[in-house]
């Protein structure tokens, strides 16, 4: 049996970022990563530009109090300017208009007032070179990586990679998983139950854990618990996927067939049981390119199982360069006193207090509960054995949103 780490570092040895490939930038590539640096074809702005609605001056002429200054001409936003800025003269300049030659410094519009024929009294007297102007190239200069090889795909870098004027990017793919959840007990939502029934919670749920890691997930329903249906389920879908997550019978138990159904099929296993709880029949194998996670079928082991192992694997097929999972020490909002025989991943909830964030425990009933993880966004992470915790007291908890 492994220690989470060591069946963590052994499934990150065995994965490796899909193949990027040209991709069409826009909403649908929100999340993905890039393969290739990205660099500016030119400076941003290319031209100095005003930052307010007010006038182009000269800072020098604005050295005296209440100094009038004649207009000369009016820049827009998009107008290149055709007139110098003259001592003695200012032009009448908008938000991300073009500076005028000769002007260097912009007044806001506030700070000035009409003069009458055609000039304007600069009220501000401490004008300054380089006042509310956007000098060119301050955002970025031509030749220079705006984004990294390895950066996800942000709104606002998907903004950045529009204004540079790309309409495609060498992206990584998002990873392909087919969901198969499994039990002769479960029934899809939406049909009523038979005595001995439960829904599929599993199914839904992981695919939106697929989805919230940047996949692509399939579902196409439920395998029962009989080996020659199982077999072909698996084996239909093994060489047409990224990554193959079973849910339920991956146990020790007389219905547990998904070990002898992927031993059977040629899946290489190379993690089988995870010293942690919930989560310790952890399954991890592969075939060719595949691979393959059998998860608990609790709800909450199959969670936890995907956020600290499955999880951080998408994020490598997806190429970024930090796998995860996020873990952080933080103080306890409350007494906890707990004797666990592995080590615990507990449902908990983070909050913002008067000195920063705490942590504070879910009311959880167990592996099955999957109410109690509903309101979580972290698990708090308790060491094997009897822990009694103050509140205050430091914890290590993993990120799960």
């Amino acid at each position: 049996m492994l220690d989470v780490a060591d069946a963590l570092a052994e499934i990150l040895a065995r994965v490796r970022p899909l193949a990027p490939g040209a991709a069409r930038l826009g909403p649908g590539a929100l999340g993905r990563v890039l393969a290739d640096d990205v660099r500016a074809d030119q400076d941003s702005p290319p031209f100095p530009k005003s930052l307010r609605d007010g006038y182009a001056v000269r800072s020098a002429d604005c050295s005296l109090p209440n100094r009038e200054l004649r207009v000369t001409s009016e820049v827009a936003a998009g107008v290149v300017p055709t007139k110098a800025v003259a001592p003695g003269e200012c032009a009448r300049i908008f938000t991300g208009a073009p500076m005028p030659d000769g002007a260097d410094a912009v007044v806001m519009q506030e700070d000035t007032q009409p003069a009458g024929d055609g000039a304007v009294r600069i009220t501000d007297d401490r004008v300054k070179p380089g006042q509310w102007v956007f000098a060119r190239g301050t955002e970025m200069r031509a030749g220079d990586v705006v984004l990294a090889a390895g950066a996800a795909l942000t709104p606002a870098a998907l903004g950045v990679l529009a204004g540079l004027g790309l309409v495609e990017a060498k992206l990584h793919p998002a990873p392909r998983v087919f969901v198969l959840p499994t039990g002769n007990e479960l029934v899809e939502p939406g049909h009523p139950l038979k005595p001995g029934q439960i829904r599929n919670s599993n199914g839904p749920m992981l695919a939106a854990q697929v989805q919230r890691a940047g996949g692509v997930a399939t579902h196409r329903g439920i395998g029962p618990d009989t080996l020659p249906e199982l077999l072909k389920l698996v084996g239909d879908e093994l060489d047409g996927t990224d990554v193959l997550l079973v849910a339920g019978g991956v146990s020790v138990g007389k219905y547990d067939l998904v070990p002898a159904v992927l031993a059977e099929l040629g899946v290489a296993t190379h993690v089988r049981q995870v010293r942690m709880k919930p989560g310790k029949p952890l399954l991890f194998g592969t075939r060719g390119g595949t691979l393959v996670f059998g998860l608990p079928g609790n709800p909450v082991s199959a969670a936890v199982c995907f956020e600290l192992f499955v999880r951080p694997a998408l994020r490598v097929l997806a190429g970024h360069p930090d796998p995860g999972p996020t873990t952080v020490t933080l103080p306890l909002a409350e007494p906890i006193a707990e004797a666990n025989d592995r080590p615990t991943y507990r449902p908990a909830k983070l909050e913002v207090g008067p000195t920063g964030y705490a942590v504070r425990p879910r009311p959880w009933h167990g592996a099955p509960d999957l109410r109690g993880l509903a309101a979580a966004d972290a698990l708090l992470v308790l060491p094997a054995g009897e822990a009694r915790l103050d509140p205050g007291s430091l914890a290590q908890v993993v990120l799960i949103n």
